[in-house]
């Protein structure tokens, strides 16, 4: 295996950056490029070589920012059986401007001198309070003999120790982080992880770190013990945390609270079904939530559903919010598009500009998209963008971001072709950044899958006509100009009944 650089920098302009100039005078040549006409740029590549990765992939980020900076975590080189051969970074301290990025040291057998097989599930947090950035993961020994929970800190996104363990029970898996960043907060720096035991029982754990991430308490159930995949707990500003997450035993989502700093969790309280379609194509789609809190501590809660749909035809984007964790609102539907169109939503990722609240609430959600939900096997892929500037009630028309993307361009997984479980958008200084899966054509046998971000004009979206989720027509009378790959007039086929199955690593 060749040497790996640890860090290189790309700049968010609009032209092609083949040789970026990286930390310490190196120079990593790996063609990073400005996509879709200056709108997207990539953030990294693949450069391992190991045998067991299907190569030049990058899958399954998740972004956080902090101020001006704005850390993203990812798989990078996926093992088809599970994981990846190590967690990258994309991290800009300047607001999205500029971008460093490199690998998490120490985790696997492919990077600096660590020891497990692989490494899966990426989350991103910071630590105001201990000025500390961390990333937690699932490292996994050969054969998944073993699949435990890490976290990496750094002081600044760009330069990670060594992890540290918090669990070592060998059954984990979905994990995901957040930190208590108020500092009115009576629990100001405490982090919450969450994961599940998704190798035996299924139970949703949580564990609390009060000394920025180098030691972690004991793993704590709900009060129900719940048995749950793909929480993410979330802070409110008076120290309150909520984790809204699928439930193994509804099938619906569901969510849990503490008030007393992770001392103990409540039972969990329902929050909607799901009534979901799932994809054609043979993607890996597990209809996963996401969620994101607002300045005053509203939280949402987006997933795909096909509920308003005649004949349940194509998943939607719905959302679900809450002021407490506890009473939760109707199940809205986000009006990317009409819902006689055929187009099919999955994989969001939302995310709330923490400078703003309720009904001045900004959110942006990326996103990802069949044209036609019933392709068989000649789905193109897509990515699209929807904002909202007074907290949900209307949205933007969705964007396209990248694509048509022909699935056998895309890694394999053990459930399917893979970009993603799950997406979050990041805001940083009033400009939402979404980083996520893409690709391009391949080289020979050689895929093309990487991280690429949006630059802060794509977002600008004052001037786009905006939908209400209560209805379909447009609140500023605008000429609604869709910007899909329309494949409008072609019959839908009825749908495949599909079984859906539970994300692994």
């Amino acid at each position: 295996m060749h040497a790996i650089p640890s860090k290189s920098v790309v700049s968010r302009g609009p032209w092609p950056l083949s040789r970026i100039p990286l930390a310490w005078g190196m120079v990593l040549a790996i063609g990073i490029t400005a996509l879709a006409a200056g709108n997207l740029v990539r953030l990294s590549s693949d450069p391992f070589s190991n045998s067991a990765s299907e190569h030049k992939t990058e899958v399954e980020p998740d972004t956080y920012a902090f101020g001006s900076t704005i850390v993203s975590a990812f798989q990078t080189a996926r093992v088809p059986a599970g994981g990846s051969a190590d967690i990258g970074f994309a991290t800009s301290t300047n607001g999205g401007t500029t971008w460093t990025h490199g690998f998490l040291p120490g985790l696997t057998v492919n990077y600096k001198k660590g020891t497990f097989f692989a490494v899966s599930d990426p989350s991103v947090a910071y630590d105001p309070k201990h000025g500390v950035w961390l990333i937690l993961s699932l490292p996994i020994t050969k054969n998944e003999a073993a699949v435990d929970v890490a976290v990496s800190s750094s002081p600044d996104g760009i330069n990670w120790a060594n992890p540290v363990m918090v669990d070592q029970s060998g059954v984990d898996d979905k994990t995901w982080l957040t930190c208590d960043t108020t500092s009115s907060s009576p629990f100001y720096g405490n982090c919450y992880a969450e994961w599940d035991q998704g190798f035996s029982t299924g139970l949703a754990q949580m564990s609390t770190s009060t000394d920025g991430g180098n030691t972690w308490g004991a793993a704590k159930s709900s009060g129900d013990r719940l048995s749950g995949t793909g929480g993410q707990p979330l802070v409110q500003p008076n120290g309150t945390v909520v984790v809204p997450i699928e439930s193994d035993f509804t099938g619906g989502i569901v969510a849990f609270t503490s008030t007393n700093g992770g001392t103990s969790w409540t039972s969990s309280k329902s929050v909607a079904t799901i009534n979901a379609r799932g994809q054609d194509g043979g993607l890996r789609s597990p209809q996963l939530i996401s969620a994101t809190v607002d300045g005053a501590g509203t939280i949402y809660v987006v997933w795909s559903d096909c509920r308003f749909r005649t004949g349940c035809s194509t998943d939607d984007i719905v959302m679900s919010t809450s002021t407490d964790g506890v009473h939760w609102s109707a199940v809205t539907r986000i009006p990317i598009d009409a819902t006689t169109t055929t187009v099919d939503h999955f994989i969001p990722g939302i995310g709330a500009d923490p400078t703003t609240s309720g009904i001045t609430a900004h959110l942006a959600m990326t996103y990802y998209y069949y044209p036609v939900a019933a392709c068989g096997n000649s789905c193109q892929l897509n990515v699209g963008f929807t904002t909202s500037e007074d907290g949900g009630q209307t949205w933007t028309a969705g964007k396209h971001l990248s694509g048509p993307i022909t699935l056998s361009w895309i890694t394999p997984s053990d459930l399917g072709q893979m970009v993603a479980d799950y997406l979050a958008v990041a805001y940083s200084n009033g400009n939402p950044f979404g980083v996520f899966a893409t690709a391009a054509a391949p080289s020979g046998s050689t895929l093309d899958e990487f991280m690429a971000t949006t630059t802060a004009p794509l977002l600008t979206a004052a001037d786009e006509p905006r939908f209400s989720s209560a209805g379909e027509m447009p609140v500023a009378q605008k000429p609604f100009v869709r910007r899909f790959y329309d494949d409008e007039g072609r019959n839908p086929i009825p749908p495949s009944a599909q079984v859906r199955q539970p994300p692994r690593d």
